[in-house]
């Protein structure tokens, strides 16, 4: 009251006093005056006391007696205005806080009196009131005095005195205690040293206490003795008191004030001496009370309970239990167990009811209930209250439905739907609610014919009691129907839910303080700071002692709480009430398992599983499993038994379900109903939201789940969820809309249980799995043996659960895929083996894309965990199962493929178990993967794996299902290679840090490393493992697989062979090529000759093809051309491999029995494969040979369906970057032969084989028919063509004896005839000279030959006069052909008289040799040119056997096979001449060349007169040119015989002279006509004839006597000639008259005279010396002919005539003197 100290307020006070006191004094002016007199004496005291002080109110309280005196006289006067007005004067001054304490005093006497007068009761209460509440003064005695005058007030016979006087009495009580608050308060900071009290004996010594706490403990004190009807010791002058009143008031102090009891042992003793005795003896009349029981049993009467008492007696026990249990607990443990007495069924309805309140009362308080655990169950030997109170409850919820209450049965028959959502609030009395129309069931439970109604009594959590407020009461009410069921049942939820909470927050709070205390631990703090943090041993030993009341706690209740909680369950008819018993079930059930109580959880989750299922279903795991406490379904509670209710059928529940009950037999089908599908819901929401908490129990959940799921007809879509579908057998399930509207909801809420498993830890997720794996077997077993459906739930959640904990898949991954391997995907029913390998694939699909932490890439044993099932599934021989896996791996493929990794092997594992017999498709899938493996992923696995790749790529080769799959795998080995290539270096870097990993692991475990091909290092082991799978399939039945596996091999070999290390050729060498060679060999020798039909109708197959021998032909041939080719192209790596040259004669034996072999195709690629090692030919593709006969040559495809597998027709030098590549490594390989000292044996080697094909192949048979096998041209020609390649190896070492071998081969080789079906394709037509391939050939090896003698050493030029005589034995082919053995041939002739027929019966055509003798006549004449100085070609006569050889084309002339032969030999025969008759004149005297001479002279006139006669159809043309051959060689005589006469021998220069002139003078012929031709023939020359004989008639050079002989003899033979020439001229002139003269003679005479006039001019010019006498008289002896001639006819004889005898005028002279000629 701050404002009563203002100066206002002071002020108003004042003026208010004195206008009190003025009032007074006029109202007892008459009647009072001493009153008068008091309150006017009063004024000037006030007036003085404000003038004098200024601390006014101070100084009014000192002298409050005086100032008071005027009111208490006024109201002495006991006139009621008066009484009034002083009284209210009083207030105003005790509101003021101006009264001390004898004024208070003073009052409280005068109110005392005005009390017993009766007077203004209600102000005297007003007055105490304002005067306790305002200030403290008033204590002790003038307290009690003021108290008990309240008190009297209460029992007034005036009802508004008496209820105003007990609430006064409540506030001063209040105030009374409040003051000793506010006292300790004040006094708390002093601390006092507590006065030890001398035992409890004087129950009054309160000495001790402050002043107001020995008022409040006085008052207690006495309340105590007045409810205990004994007299009071404080509150003198009490009259009377009610016990109810007593007892409210205890109650109120209790309840408001526990601190102070709680604090003051004088108070905590009043408490336990005298509060607790009291409420037992008061309790009494309720013990001993049996409802019922006749009085006469007893031998005294029993006092009845008396309602009102009781009732706040329970009030008063539930403060004393609230508020000090823990000093009371002994008494507290005699009040609980009579409230659980109180319960009993033979007490009244009434004390039930309020029992129950209190009950709930204390349900409310979890934490109380703990304490009460804490002290009576977990002590020994005392009462289990805290068990008893829930027992009882559940006791008394029984008893409820056992013995049907007093008051009107329920009306057991009614029906109806229970649509209502939530429980209707209605009153308690109104029995059914008509709601639009449709009946409505109250909510209520129902029993075995006993119906008890649900009443909303209160908000769940809070005890609003109905009957312990009932404080106005005097008779006991009427209780409700269901009242106190509905509160018991409210008990039990709340005991549940607060017990739960309390725990769970406890255990929360003890788990976090774990956590921060573990952190604070291991933080790296400062020690001191963690010294101060708790420590953790104290910690634990809290949680210890925690734990041990928690546990005892759900020990104690559970029981109890299931059995009470099932029967309600099974009697709820509401569904708020069913929700509500569910979720009591559900959070014990959680509870337990938090605390790892599995007993209890597993009744609590049973009993929500049986609550799911319809009735008595038969469903072994609930019946069995459940632990052994619930076998006989009662608990023994302390000697009561309480029965384990099961569930009753006639529950009136509405069906909304029909279903098939999971079971192998079919059975009938069963219901579910409303309830059982809310019990699923909260089956699975206690899964979904403690799954971590289930333990064993999942086994129990996931059972119902999966009945309750099958009778719903729920079945598994993809990723495991359940989807409602039809189901399959038996009376299709019938659904009610309600629930055709919830199963979506169910089966989301479904699977989001078993999304939930991702919170679930380690050990709750491995509970789960186990259980899914159970029950997978039990519905196995069911599907054993019948083709029924078989439930996939447990397959089906088993996929979900493993995806959802993708995170830490690890610890579930083997259980889970185990079980799906081992047992699932091997089931015999197919629909149970689908789902199984669907989930085993999803789950492995799903745990590779998942994104892990660290990630797979880092975590290689996790992947290869994940993908080890996959593989494990190739075990299982069940197609769907394979199929399923492969196209696993194609989609693994497409999703992960780059991120595999160490899984490669697996995944690889997985396409290579495909065998053989396992049908078209599983091979096409897995080939399908393979090459998208190979396409799209070898970059990214590791490179250990590439060896599985070719294994695997390999394998599809050899299936044969599929000849396309093959082709295309033997594509796949190529691109394979092609990679290893471009890769190459990162590859061999990986596999060798692989190699020296395993190498160390294999030191240290001391075994040896295997692996195949082992010493060679791990890259080359890589190319030789593809190198031997492709070996094998190029033997291969399948002529199409061995054809591409060949190119393949090849090709790689050849294209990626540099990669090797040098070492490891030897192995290719040995181990593939070789031994693939002698399998081909092997393999094509034994090869079956029987013609192959042509198979099917649609596969063709071509003729050179038609045989298995010819097929094995072709592989034969491409397998040798392939190793030769490495051979050539690596000769440079293969060479110093030590044993290269054993390697050689290997290949060459190949080579020389497949040259040999009876087939040409076989024998001409082996003579290409030679040619190949001997680095002649660089690859060409086969159809590329264009002197090979097509019916070799032409590799025709096999025509199949629709192979176009690249291994068909690929060319051998590819023209990718790769065959790119290769070219650049030829290019820049070292040249043909770089080593000097390069093993001539193998040469050798080479040139025996050669030679031994050679000698073999043409040797002539013995016998000829029509299968003998005669070489073809094309074999001869590439055998011969081999020749000059290998001899540039061996020139060296080649000797006359090789020469002659060679020899012999050349002349046999061309001595071979044609067959005649092959000779249009070799023989040239016939109009052509061309040589034939072979021929080429031959000359080719000679004319390499002759090169190489020619730039050789001395030595080797003794081999010349043998080339010389091989190539002239050709030349004689031109008019003599060779034998072949006794084989008759056509010949063919001149071609211009015998045009043969092509195909003529003979089997065999010689062939025209004509244009390869002319040729090799041309060599001849080249080869002599440069060789004609050579001793040795000097010594042999090699210039003699030429023009022998040529003597006879000449001598033949006109009757050669061919015109061109002998003008052919003409020319040389001039050449050689021109080269070799200066050799002979050199060599003269040595005499080497006297018998070439006569030859000569002989081949001359041979040739010059021939004796063949002319052809008739010769030209003119023709002939003039023909001539022109006749004077080139008069004019040869004239340059290089006639010049040199010296030095040649006389008989020789004598025919030549003989000849000249035989053939300048035209003999006449006997005919005239012959006679013209020859001369018109041979005009020209004769005129070169006489020419010669002119030139040779003097030389101005005459050297050598020799010389002038010749000189002289040709002049008289010449002027002879032109003597006769003139003289016939005139004969015939004179002849023929007027007759001109043919043109020739005409043309002779004018030559002749002409001749005459160069010859006359010749002499002169030539020294008189040199010109023989004999001579000039010759010329001088014309000039009479010359003169005969003038008169001649023809103008141009006469002017040559004229000049012709010009000359003549210098012979006339005088003449000379003697003495002249002797000066001169």
């Amino acid at each position: 009251m701050s404002g009563t100290n203002s100066p206002e307020a002071v002020k108003k006070l004042l003026e208010n006093m004195q206008s009190d006191l003025r009032a007074l004094s006029l109202e007892c002016k008459k009647k009072f005056p001493p009153v008068k007199e008091a309150a006017e004496s009063g004024i000037i005291k006030v007036k003085t006391i404000a003038a004098r002080n200024t601390e006014i109110l101070a100084a009014l309280k000192e002298n409050s007696s005086e100032v008071v005196q005027p009111f208490l006289m006024g109201c002495g006067t006991k006139e009621p205005k008066i009484t009034q007005l002083c009284l209210a004067a009083i207030q105003r001054l005790m509101s003021h806080e101006v009264v001390s304490e004898t004024a208070a005093g003073n009052i409280i006497n005068m109110l005392w009196q005005l009390m017993e007068n009766s007077l203004e009761e209600l102000k005297l209460l007003q007055t105490v009131l304002v005067l306790l509440t305002t200030n403290t003064v008033v204590h002790d005695e003038a307290l009690s005095k003021a108290i008990v005058l309240c008190f009297r007030l209460h029992f007034t016979k005036d009802n508004i005195t008496n209820n105003t006087a007990a609430a006064t009495v409540r506030q001063v009580v209040t105030v009374v205690f409040e003051r000793m608050v506010a006292e300790d308060e004040r006094h708390r900071d002093i601390i006092e040293q507590p006065v030890l009290v001398q035992g409890n004996s004087n129950r009054r010594c309160v000495s001790t206490l402050k002043p107001c706490a020995k008022d409040a403990y006085m008052l207690f004190q006495d309340l105590c003795q007045l409810v205990n009807a004994d007299a009071p010791y404080w509150l003198v002058g009490m009259t009377e008191m009610t016990r109810t009143f007593g007892l409210e008031l205890l109650e109120s102090v209790l309840n408001d004030f526990p601190q102070v009891f709680l604090q003051h042992q004088e108070f905590s003793f009043l408490l336990k001496e005298r509060v607790c005795p009291l409420v037992i003896k008061l309790f009494s009349p309720n013990i001993k009370f049996r409802q019922g029981s006749s009085s006469s049993s007893s031998p005294a009467p029993v006092e009845k309970p008396y309602f009102p008492i009781c009732m706040r007696l329970l009030r008063v026990v539930s403060v004393l239990i609230k508020q000090f249990y823990s000093l009371l607990v002994t008494e507290c443990e005699i009040f609980l167990s009579l409230l659980v007495k109180f319960l009993d069924a033979d007490k009244p309805q009434w004390l039930r009811a309020v029992a129950v309140e209190s009950i709930h009362r204390l349900c409310v308080q979890p934490q109380l209930l703990r304490s009460f655990c804490q002290s009576y169950d977990m002590k020994q030997h005392s009462t289990k209250v805290f068990r008893d109170i829930v027992n009882a409850l559940g006791s008394f919820i029984q008893s409820l439905f056992l013995v049907p209450p007093t008051g009107n049965p329920a009306t057991t028959n009614q029906a109806g739907n229970n649509n209502s959502g939530g429980p209707v609030s209605t009153p308690a009395n109104s029995g059914m609610l008509g709601i639009g129309g449709g009946v409505t069931l109250l909510p209520a439970f129902e029993y075995r014919g006993t119906w008890i109604p649900i009443l909303t009594i209160t908000v769940q959590g809070s005890a609003k009691a109905t009957y312990l407020e009932m404080l106005d009461k005097v008779e006991p009410p009427t209780i409700p129907e269901g009242y106190a069921m509905s509160v018991a049942f409210h008990c039990l939820l709340d005991l549940v839910r607060g017990i739960t909470s309390m725990i769970e927050g406890e255990l929360g709070e003890v788990e976090t303080e774990c956590q921060t205390t573990t952190e604070a631990a291991s933080s790296p703090t400062q020690s001191s700071e963690r010294q101060e943090s708790p420590s953790t041993s104290d910690q634990m030993d809290k949680e210890i002692v925690s734990r041990a009341v928690w546990e005892e706690m759900v020990n104690a209740c559970w029981c109890g709480l299931l059995a009470a909680l099932s029967l309600l369950l099974d009697a709820s008819t509401d569904e708020a009430a069913t929700e509500n018993i569910l979720k009591a079930e559900l959070t014990m059930a959680a509870l337990c398992g938090r605390l790892g109580l599995v007993t209890s959880r597993d009744a609590f989750i049973t009993a929500i599983c049986k609550g799911s299922l319809p009735p008595h279903y038969a469903l072994t795991v609930l019946n069995t499993t459940t632990a052994a406490t619930l076998s006989n379904k009662s608990y023994s509670i302390q000697g009561q038994s309480v029965m384990m209710i099961s569930p009753s059928s006639e529950s009136h529940q509405q069906v909304v379900a029909v279903g098939q009950p999971l079971a192998v037999q079919p059975q009938g089908t069963v219901m579910l109903t409303s309830k059982n599908i809310q019990c699923m819901r909260t089956l699975l929401n206690l899964a979904h939201c403690h799954g971590a908490v289930l333990g064993t129990s999942w086994q129990l959940v996931l059972a119902t789940l999966q009945h309750l799921v099958w009778i719903l007809g729920l079945k598994p879509s993809s990723g495991g969820a359940l989807k409602p579908g039809r189901a399959v057998e038996g009376p299709s399930t019938v659904l009610t809309t309600a629930v055709m509207t919830d199963l979506p909801v169910i089966s989301n809420i479904l699977s989001r249980l078993f999304e939930s498993s991702q919170y679930l830890d380690d050990v709750s997720l491995h509970h789960l799995i186990n259980a899914l794996c159970s029950l997978s077997l039990e519905a196995m077993d069911m599907a054993y043996g019948n083709n029924k459906e078989p439930s996939l739930f447990a397959v089906a959640k088993l996929l979900e659960t493993g995806l959802v904990n993708m995170h830490r898949i690890e610890i579930l991954w083997r259980p889970l895929t185990g079980h799906l391997l081992e047992k699932v995907c091997q089931h015999p029913n197919s629909r149970m083996r689908e789902w199984g390998a669907e989930a085993l694939t999803s789950l492995i699909k799903a745990g590779l894309t998942f994104s892990h932490d660290p990630p797979l890439s880092q975590n290689q044993r996790l992947q290869l965990l994940l993908l080890n099932p996959l593989k494990e599934m190739s075990s299982i021989n069940h197609p769907d199962i394979r199929l399923k896996q492969l196209e696993c791996v194609l989609q693994i493929l497409q999703s992960q493929g780059d991120s595999l990794g160490p899984g490669w092997p697996l995944v690889l594992g997985v396409m290579g178990a495909i065998r053989n017999d396992q049908g078209e498709s599983l091979i096409r899938t897995a080939f399908q993967c393979l090459q998208l493996v190979v396409t799209d992923f070898l970059p990214t696995m590791p490179c250990t794996c590439l060896q599985i790749v070719v294994d695997v790529a390999g394998s599809f080769g050899l299936h044969n299902q599929e000849l396309n799959i093959s082709l295309t795998s033997i594509g796949l080995l190529w691109n394979i290679s092609d990679y290893f290539f471009q890769r190459g270096e990162t590859i061999e870097k990986e596999l060798n840090k692989e190699e020296a990993a395993q190498q160390k692991q294999a030191e240290e475990k001391g075994v040896v490393l295997n692996r195949p091909f082992h010493p060679a290092p791990p890259f080359d082991c890589l190319w030789l493992c593809l190198y031997a799978k492709l070996g094998e399939l190029c033997v291969d039945p399948r002529p199409a697989v061995r054809k591409s596996a060949g190119q393949t091999l090849f090709s790689t070999i050849g294209a990626h062979g540099t990669l090797l290390q040098h070492s490891t050729w030897h192995t290719v060498i040995w181990k593939v090529l070789f031994h693939l060679l002698d399998r081909v060999r092997e393999s094509s020798t034994t090869a079956d000759k029987e013609k192959i039909e042509s198979g099917g109708g649609n596969i063709l197959i071509h003729h050179s093809r038609d045989t298995a021998e010819k097929q094995w032909a072709e592989t034969w041939v491409l397998t040798l051309a392939g190793v030769a080719r490495i051979f050539n192209t690596r000769r440079y790596l293969l060479q110093p491999l030590g044993d290269f040259s054993r390697a050689w004669d290997v290949l060459l034996d190949h080579i020389q029995s497949a040259a040999l072999s009876k087939n040409n195709e076989v024998s001409l690629a082996a003579l290409k494969s030679f040619q190949e090692i001997l680095q002649i030919v660089s690859p060409v593709r086969d159809s590329d040979k264009p002197e090979t006969p097509p019916a070799v040559n032409v590799p025709v495809p096999v025509l199949l369906g629709s192979i176009s597998g690249p291994g068909l027709s690929r060319p051998f030098v590819r023209t990718d970057s790769i065959g790119e590549k290769l070219g650049r490594y030829n290019s820049s390989e070292p040249p043909i032969v770089t080593d000097e000292l390069e093993d001539l044996n193998l040469w050798w080697a080479a040139w025996n084989t050669w030679y031994r094909i050679g000698s073999e192949s043409t040797k002539p048979p013995v016998t000829f028919d029509k299968l003998t096998f005669i070489p073809s041209q094309p074999f001869l020609t590439a055998l011969t063509q081999i020749f000059p390649a290998l001899y540039q190896h061996i020139k060296a070492g080649f000797s006359m004896g090789d020469l002659q071998k060679l020899g012999i081969t050349l002349h046999s080789a061309v001595s071979v005839p044609i067959s005649s079906d092959a000779s249009p394709f070799i023989l040239p037509s016939y109009t052509e000279a061309v040589l034939t391939s072979l021929q080429e050939a031959v000359l080719t090896a000679l004319d390499v030959l002759q090169k190489a003698i020619c730039v050789g050493p001395e030595n080797m030029q003794i081999m010349y006069p043998a080339i010389f005589d091989q190539l002239l034995a050709f030349v004689e082919f031109s008019c003599k052909p060779p034998q072949y053995g006794q084989l008759e041939t056509k010949h063919i002739a001149n071609a211009k008289y015998n045009q043969i027929q092509l195909f003529a019966p003979a089997e065999w055509v010689a062939l025209n040799y004509v244009p390869f003798a002319e040729r090799s006549l041309e060599v001849v004449v080249d080869l002599y040119q440069k060789t004609a100085c050579h001793k040795a070609v000097v010594n042999e006569k090699v210039l003699q056997n030429i023009i022998k050889t040529l003597r006879v084309p000449l001598s033949l002339k006109y009757s050669c096979p061919s015109e061109s032969t002998w003008k052919l030999a003409v020319s040389s025969l001039l050449k050689v001449l021109s080269i070799g008759l200066p050799v002979a004149r050199q060599h003269a005297s040595s005499g080497k060349f006297d018998s070439m001479w006569p030859e000569l002279a002989n081949t001359f006139e041979d040739f010059l007169f021939t004796k063949s006669i002319p052809p008739d159809n010769l030209s003119i043309q023709e002939f003039q040119r023909n001539e022109s051959i006749d004077v080139e060689v008069v004019q040869l005589i004239s340059t290089e015989i006639l010049p040199y006469a010296n030095f040649i021998p006389k008989e020789f220069v004598g025919q030549i002279m003989t000849m000249l002139n035989k053939g300048s003078i035209h003999s006449q012929s006997s005919s005239f006509t012959e006679a013209e031709i020859d001369i018109r023939l041979r005009e020209e020359f004769s005129k070169m004839c006489f020419e010669t004989l002119l030139q040779f008639s003097f030389s101005n050079k005459v050297t050598t006597p020799q010389e002038g002989y010749i000189s002289r003899m040709a002049l008289s033979v010449l002027l002879k000639r032109s003597q006769d020439v003139l003289h016939r001229y005139i004969e015939d002139e004179r002849l023929s008259g007027k007759c001109p003269l043919p043109r020739q003679q005409v043309t002779e005479i004018i030559f002749v005279l002409k001749a005459v006039s160069t010859l006359i001019d010749s002499l002169k010019k030539t020294q008189p010396e040199n010109v023989d006498g004999n001579t000039w008289a010759q010329v001088i002896a014309l000039y009479p002919t010359l003169v005969e001639c003038i008169t001649c006819s023809s103008a141009e004889v006469c002017s040559a005539l004229k000049e012709a005898l010009v000359p003549f005028k210098d012979f006339m002279q005088p003449p000379a003197s003697k003495v002249q000629n002797g000066e001169s």
